[in-house]
């Protein structure tokens, strides 16, 4: 029975997506135009809705041109079988798979004999949810297709064999077809056949694993990233890139400086501040105008929404638009007119928010400085004032030196404005973990030069602080306009997770009572309570893994981290799709002119959010295994020496440990400490001998020796040094432990931080 048409003529975007989850049978145009009694004009409008919400990804079209919600499974759909074990029970992937994350293994349930189905056979296949998961009901058998996997190629006697980059995949295929690829080259490979023969055969050879620039490449390719434009996104970038600026407020004549990593690709953001002479200050946060440029529904939008965000290797950028615009005309260069969202803030004296406005405009940066040299300049900063009758743009820079009359012009007032927006987060007290982010040195070939810690500087904290004012206020803003938000939502941590907790403390002789309110603040008390004793960074690694991960979403539920009742991203629209919709929607209003939220917009910010937010949760993930792969190039020249590691975890299988001051897990496994029986104790997360009573706990300090760096697989392997009790020249009596599995995993050692917050 045809649904009540509504009253507009074509139904929403929600009713759209209602229906075809609901239906029971495949839901194409001219099901969902008989469900809701459309007429001929409607049906041409429905064809275009449809072909928007594809290319929104809010649905995936599915054989037959039926249509399903993004991020499930068709009904009927072709799957191809990726998993065959050794009872002959098989899984298939959807063969195309456009939502984030990787796609859902299916069960296939085969009529009659198991295992007539091998790697790399595609069906047509019949869905159905079942449990958490769903399974899949063959209808027929179709042309076979490749699965492609990535790897190394590696000789053994007169064979070929394929090592995958993926840690997760233990087995190792044999080639029947190596192609044009030498043994040591990085390769794609097709994989077909079932167990016990399944073989790859060389599709694209990649080239030497171990160059410059190879490391993320691997990443690119395994993690599925966007890493070329479209020709039609690259011409509409040159295209938009050369719009005149038109009406804006002019602020070309303020000393305004952007103040970034050294290595900086792009510059979202610039800041200024002075004293209002009434005892607190007006600042201006600056942030390239991406809005204007990229237009809702146009390819750009199109490209900057499947990526969600940029992904920043140490020897590259995947940016999230095309670079005449993400590295040139959108970037906030010195000397450079450039279109800008402004953030103007009136700051009391206590640091605290009075009031804001924003308005579209022109700047022209007058520097953009490095943190290090921001940092040394005040440093090093003469109290005597310098007189500065009208800073120019562009000051000159020598050798990373900035200029007295900036120093005076521009970082003075705004480290002082600063000390004022830091009072104010000191009261109140958001969570501070103190965890170190690794930073990878390259030469200009590409090689490694140093992995190390970051340092943290007061100029980073300053430049964060005037961020999160913004982002405050952004939120803020739309909220008294009652506009759409796509909120950075960071909850508080779940029961569950502070159960955990408590046990854990309780292996340090730290009590933690749950029926108190949660706040930042108490997981801070702890980390004083432990001062620079023992065990400081084993908690702080808990503490940051007790707390819920950040996502983007319209709901209000404020910033747990942040210590914040409202907060959204609006300072790096250049690399992040989120501060791009706030932006679009702070146009809107306020009634800055084009590139605002379309109407209807914020009924799919729910969708919007997850997508974006599983896609951040990628890059990051591709991030931190790129510099694991750094880590571990690093060391593989320092195979057999000893190095100072600190215990990340403890598993029944062994312990992980990390490289003080350089990071990179590794792993000692127990059949190599000898051959006594070691107990595996879940509660204290220790290893103990029986009879010697060795203990191997998280957080204590030893000196082991590398065993093996590989960077393909971005993994490490340990052993005690030789002399040693349990090393290989002291044997012990078996190499098993007793006592069940750990409920916990192997821990991160790094904290992942975005750029800026």
């Amino acid at each position: 029975m045809p649904r009540k048409r509504p009253a507009a003529g074509l139904p929403s975007r929600q009713q759209i997506l209602d229906f075809i989850t609901s239906s029971g049978q495949p839901a194409g145009k001219r099901e969902i135009a008989k469900a809701f009694g459309l007429s001929a004009q409607d049906k041409i409008q429905l064809k275009a809705l449809l072909k928007d919400m594809a290319d929104e990804g809010l649905i995936n079209s599915s054989p037959g041109r039926a249509f399903h919600k993004s991020g499930g499974v068709p009904k009927v759909t072709v799957l191809r079988v990726v998993e065959v074990d050794d009872s002959g029970q098989a899984r298939a992937v959807p063969e195309q798979w456009h939502a984030e994350g990787p796609p859902p293994k299916l069960r296939v349930i085969e009529r009659g004999r198991k295992g007539a189905l091998g790697i790399g056979d595609r069906i047509l296949a019949r869905t159905e949810e079942a449990g958490s998961g769903f399974v899949a009901h063959p209808m027929k058998k179709l042309e076979k297709s490749a699965q492609l996997v990535l790897g190394v190629v590696r000789e053994e006697g007169d064979k070929r064999w394929l090592r995958p980059v993926d840690k997760r995949e233990r087995r190792e295929l044999m080639i029947s077809d190596v192609g044009s690829a030498q043994v040591g080259d990085l390769v794609l490979c097709e994989v077909a056949g079932r167990p016990p023969r399944v073989t790859a055969r060389v599709t694209a050879v990649l080239g030497d694993p171990f160059a410059p620039r190879s490391f993320s490449l691997i990443a690119i390719h395994k993690h599925g990233l966007r890493h070329e434009f479209k020709d039609s996104a690259i011409e509409e970038a040159h295209r938009v890139s050369k719009l005149p600026l038109g009406e804006r407020e002019d602020l070309t004549h303020l000393p305004i400086v952007a103040i970034d990593p050294r290595d900086a690709r792009d510059h979202d953001d610039a800041i200024w501040a002075e004293a209002d002479g009434e005892g607190g200050w007006n600042a201006i946060v600056a942030i390239a105008d991406v809005s204007f440029y990229v237009r809702p529904g146009s390819e750009l939008d199109k490209e900057a929404r499947a990526r969600g965000n940029s992904v920043y290797f140490p020897d590259r950028v995947v940016p999230m638009l095309p670079e005449e615009l993400s590295a040139d005309i959108c970037s906030l260069k010195a000397g450079k007119q450039r279109a800008a969202m402004a953030c103007h803030l009136k700051i009391a004296s206590d640091g605290t928010l009075k009031s804001w406005r924003f308005t579209r405009a022109k700047i022209c940066v007058a520097a953009n400085i490095a943190y290090e040299d921001a940092q040394a300049a005040m440093d090093a900063a003469s109290e005597e004032r310098i007189e500065v009758s009208s800073p120019t743009c562009a000051m000159p820079e020598v050798d990373g030196t900035v200029p007295a009359e900036l120093v005076e012009a521009a970082l003075k007032p705004l480290w002082a404005c600063w000390r004022a927006l830091f009072a104010a987060r000191q009261k109140r007290e958001p969570l501070e973990l103190d965890l170190p982010e690794r930073q990878v040195v390259l030469d200009e070939k590409g090689r490694i030069t140093s992995v190390a810690p970051r340092e943290r500087l007061d100029a980073h904290k300053l430049v964060e602080d005037y961020m999160i004012a913004a982002n405050v206020a952004a939120a803020r803003a739309l909220e008294a306009k009652k506009a759409a938000v796509m909120y950075r939502v960071h909850e508080p941590p779940s029961r569950e997770k502070l159960v955990g907790l408590k046990d854990y403390l309780a292996t340090f002789d730290l009590e933690f009572a749950l029926g108190q309110v949660i706040k930042p603040s108490t997981f801070n008390r702890i980390i004083e309570r432990v001062g620079d004793g023992p065990g400081r960074e084993e908690i702080m690694e808990q503490l940051l893994r007790t707390q819920m991960q950040a996502r983007y979403g319209p709901e209000r539920l404020g910033h747990f981290g942040l210590a914040l009742a409202t907060y959204a991203h609006f300072t790096s629209p250049i690399r992040r799709y989120a501060d791009l919709l706030v932006h679009r929607a702070l146009v809107s209003a306020f009634r800055l002119g084009d590139g605002g939220l379309p109407k209807g917009e914020e009924e799919r910010f729910v969708e919007i959010g997850e997508q974006i937010s599983m896609l951040e949760r990628r890059a990051m993930e591709a991030e931190r295994e790129t510099v694991d792969r750094y880590v571990a190039a690093y060391l593989s020249d320092k195979v057999g020496q000893l190095v100072d590691c600190r215990i990340t975890g403890v598993q029944p299988f062994g312990f992980f440990a990390t490289v003080e001051a350089l990071g990179g897990d590794g792993l000692v496994p127990v059949s190599t400490l000898g051959t006594e029986y070691f107990r595996y104790d879940e509660a204290s997360q220790q290893l103990i001998g029986e009879q010697s009573g060795e203990t191997y706990r998280p957080g204590q300090r030893l000196q082991l020796r590398i065993a093996e760096a590989n960077p393909v697989a971005a993994s490490l392997r340990f052993e005690l040094p030789e002399g040693s009790y349990g090393s290989p020249s002291q044997p012990r009596r078996n190499d098993r432990t007793r006592a069940g599995q750990g409920k916990r995993g192997r821990p991160p050692n790094i904290r992942h931080q975005s750029r800026k917050r």
